[in-house]
């Protein structure tokens, strides 16, 4: 049975959580930490805006450590075959046309902390991705979206 805490990630989703925390860890703590020392050098640190930065971006990497780490232990790795290749699902790569504007697009789905649209990766919750998850090649669908209301068909899914 599926637990809906899970976060499912693909391999690649995976490693950049991974590395962005390792990142923030290893070379932004060490960074904070040398900013807050030369700050508090300064002398008085009730009126030192330095050391006020400071703080304010170490409090807001320990928070993205945080997120991360609650994200990870919640991850799970989408498998190739996991899903089936007639259902939009998460993991799949799925061709669409818009039906009205007669232009051709193609996305993968993935969950949102993976989403990112330069690359072609659009969230499961997104109004796109809401709109096409469990449907087959073929299927048409309206999606409902800030800009208004276009009209999609699934063109292939892979």
């Amino acid at each position: 049975m599926e637990n809906k805490d899970e976060l499912f990630l693909t391999k690649e989703g995976l490693e950049k959580l991974e590395n962005e925390l390792l990142h923030l860890r290893t070379v932004k703590r060490k960074e904070i930490a040398a900013r807050i020392k030369e700050a508090i050098s300064f002398g008085d640190i009730t009126d030192n805006s330095e050391y006020e930065d400071a703080k304010n971006e170490q409090a807001f990497i320990e928070g993205r450590i945080i997120t991360l780490e609650k994200m990870l232990r919640r991850a799970r790795l989408l498998e190739k075959g996991e899903n089936d290749d007639c259902l939009v699902a998460l993991g799949s790569t799925v061709k669409l046309k818009n039906v009205d504007l007669n232009q051709d697009y193609e996305y993968t789905i993935v969950c949102t902390a993976e989403a990112d649209p330069l690359e072609k990766k659009i969230s499961n919750e997104s109004p796109v991705g809401k709109a096409i998850l469990g449907r087959t090649v073929g299927d048409q669908v309206e999606v409902k979206a800030p800009a208004g209301n276009f009209n999609y068909k699934i063109e292939a899914i892979d």
